[in-house]
């Protein structure tokens, strides 16, 4: 069956009914298009909810007139649902991100209707979910509906994201721009970081990593290496240099040999170039880039992520600011367990030592009430910041509590020794 082709996207989005449960595309092909087109069609209908991850631009759903009318239920947050979070005026899911195809794939969550953004159509009339594959690929197949937009700027990606045009129930087309993650210098805390992380970077290891200052600069370090390997749920312009540079060439892995495999992208213009119509990356189902039994085939990996907090037992909290939601526990678990459990595989969390314009000390005695546990302090391996490594696997508390106060910011140092003794009775 053909589907409606809309001459706007608010007719697109008109075919959702009140009370429905929608699920958009998120990351760099959020498709803001439609979804600004929602935030006005809301207004007209009550009882809507919105799964989501992360998503970029899509501000417009946050505005105050839609409270009555549009309610956000986030696996993940991003800037335009964070606020809403830490107001009670949205729903924050924990949940691994390997787990979310499932819960569509089981009917455990409902979906209605998809609104998603992909590549024109080939000759075979089928479309590619472009640079986020994620858990779009699972919410179409479940979905009742597929609302698209068709964005002749979207890369047609291969993998695991191809769709067929006729599985739409509505489509509008219009090119736009997608939104960039741009490569920035790194500053003198990130490279500092981004250094220590490096050295335990061994040759032939398979690369999980995110984006953003401290990703940036850990791959920025690592132009000497050898042979590296990339199986991650995200990544951006930093494996793209080391790809050029012959670095990263895939060649020591056991799952997709030859291809950087992963969940979605986010970066400049020129990585969406070099993933448009690229057989060396494959844009996978989350639910397999993320499987721990996938991950742990590949030897060496080295999975590498980030914290907002970290406990002198080795404690990870990741998704919130004390009980104030910031992000969303993501893929962490999926890859340092995976690491945990791959032949030579490390596993590294990486942070500045303070926060709050260096009045606060990531590392702390306890983590502040209500802070989300998402990584275990058994599972951890390596806690870097820029005054060195800890390195907790199998130490005691009081060896894991003298490793971590060794590397947090000096001024603290001494109120923590002093902490850890009153609090935990550790003499260290």
């Amino acid at each position: 069956m053909k589907p409606i082709i809309c001459s706007t996207a608010l007719e697109a989005v008109s075919l959702i009914e009140s009370g429905e449960t929608l699920w958009t595309h998120s990351m760099g092909a959020t498709p803001t298009m439609l979804l600004d087109a929602l935030a006005e069609h809301a207004l007209t209908k009550h009882g809507l909810t919105l799964l989501q991850l992360h998503t970029e631009g899509a501000e417009s759903l946050s505005d105050p007139r839609l409270r009555d009318h549009i309610r956000h239920r986030c696996f993940f947050a991003g800037t335009p649902t964070r606020s809403l979070l830490q107001q009670g005026d949205a729903d924050y899911v924990p949940i691994f991100l390997s787990e979310v195809p499932k819960l569509f794939r089981s009917g455990e969550q409902h979906i209605d209707t998809a609104i998603i953004q992909v590549s024109p159509p080939d000759k075979h009339g089928i479309c590619s979910l472009g640079i986020s594959v994620e858990a779009t690929l699972a919410a179409c197949q479940m979905a009742g509906k597929i609302i698209a937009h068709i964005n002749p700027m979207m890369p047609r990606t291969h993998g695991d994201g191809f769709i067929h045009y006729n599985k739409f129930a509505a489509v509008y087309e219009q090119s736009m721009p997608l939104p960039q993650h741009l490569f920035a210098p790194s500053d003198a805390i990130s490279l500092a970081i981004g250094q220590n992380v490096a050295k335990l970077v061994l040759d032939g290891a398979c690369l999980q990593m995110g984006i953003g200052a401290i990703p940036d600069a850990v791959l920025g370090c690592l132009t000497k290496h050898n042979d590296l390997g990339v199986h991650t749920e995200l990544f951006s312009d930093g494996v793209l240099n080391l790809v050029e540079l012959g670095v990263i060439n895939n060649s020591r892995k056991k799952v997709h040999p030859g291809k950087t495999v992963t969940g979605f992208a986010l970066g400049s213009q020129r990585l969406y170039d070099f993933v448009d119509d690229n057989p060396s990356v494959i844009f996978m189902d989350i639910e397999q880039v993320n499987d721990t039994a996938i991950i742990r085939k590949n030897p060496n990996v080295m999975s590498i992520n980030s914290a907002l907090q970290v406990d002198i037992s080795g404690q990870v909290c990741a998704d919130s600011l004390g009980t104030q939601i910031y992000s969303g526990v993501g893929g962490q678990m999926d890859f340092i367990r995976g690491a945990g459990l791959s032949e030579g595989g490390r596993s590294v969390i990486a942070l500045p030592s303070t926060a709050a314009n260096g009045t606060m000390s990531r590392i702390a005695t306890v983590l502040s009430p209500g802070a989300g546990v998402v990584t275990t302090r058994a599972h951890v391996h390596y806690i870097v910041t820029e005054y060195g490594t800890a390195y907790l696997r199998g130490k005691s508390l009081r060896e894991r509590a003298r490793a971590l106060i060794d590397i947090a910011h000096p001024k603290f140092r001494e109120q923590l020794c002093q902490e850890t003794f009153e609090m935990w009775r550790l003499k260290v």
